[in-house]
């Protein structure tokens, strides 16, 4: 339902940090698609539910079968975002508590990011012998590249608080704890008030600055991951055997 012009989209997983499951995949592009022909939908907000996460990415749980070719890969999270299905009403993301790996697919087709002081941001692909390929050209885009490298490189070694996220970009406002979705919706309430074929019109010019570069770096991520990931095998012994702790900056 949308108030205002605002439909909320909630990740309802909260057992499971809001990670991304195959079902929960089909319905964040379902929902996506749904809105580009709902014109009582101006604006979106994105938030996670239960205030531990945002999202932690894809479930480990997923099994998806992949062609043995290196040149093709089979990527659930691909379609999860709005501009991925072709929506050019605007999406503010709302976050509290973790969002990591592949939370960044959603995040990187977020207009911009609120988060409360809670929030850290990392990811954890290297320490389980994966390559962040998608994840780091997303934050590329919104990020200084120095930034994304040492999170990237990083792995589960360090987080990003929400102050420093703000300091880097990644964040246009850090809310008080628990009241990131109340600013989120503040501000798409406001933008959702607007004309909306002068909104969409300025989302559809905002990302036309940046998506050629984007779309070749992200043609380049399927042959990365398949030349750079370790065998399955690995990485679960190698998150098998994580040790617990980390430093936030």
């Amino acid at each position: 339902m949308a108030e205002d012009g605002v439909a909320v989209v909630t990740l309802d997983r909260p057992e499971r940090h809001n990670a991304i499951d195959l079902e929960t995949a089909s319905e964040l592009t379902a929902v996506w698609r749904r809105f580009r022909r709902d014109d009582a939908v101006r604006a979106a907000v994105l938030t996670g539910a239960g205030g531990r996460a945002f999202s932690t990415g894809i479930d480990r749980s997923v099994e998806v079968a992949q062609p043995s070719s290196p040149y093709a890969m089979d990527d659930p999270l691909r379609t999860v975002g709005p501009k991925a299905n072709d929506l050019w009403k605007p999406v503010v993301a709302a976050v509290a508590g973790m969002a990591c790996g592949g939370a960044f697919y959603l995040l990187g087709e977020a207009e911009f990011i609120v988060a409360d002081e809670t929030a850290t941001f990392f990811d954890p692909h290297t320490s389980y012998g994966m390559v962040s390929a998608y994840e780091a050209v997303y934050m590329a885009q919104r990020m200084p590249m120095g930034e994304v490298a040492r999170m990237a490189l990083m792995g589960t070694a360090e987080r990003l608080s929400a102050r420093r996220a703000y300091e880097t970009g990644l964040v246009s406002e850090v809310a008080p704890a628990g009241e990131a979705l109340t600013a989120a919706m503040r501000a798409a309430s406001v933008i959702a008030s607007y004309p909306t074929e002068a909104v969409q019109g300025t989302v559809r010019a905002l990302w036309a600055a940046k998506e050629a570069a984007l779309a070749q770096a992200l043609a380049r991520a399927p042959q990365l991951i398949a030349l750079g990931n370790l065998p399955p095998g690995r990485q679960a012994a190698l998150f098998a055997a994580r040790t617990p702790g980390f430093r936030t900056r």
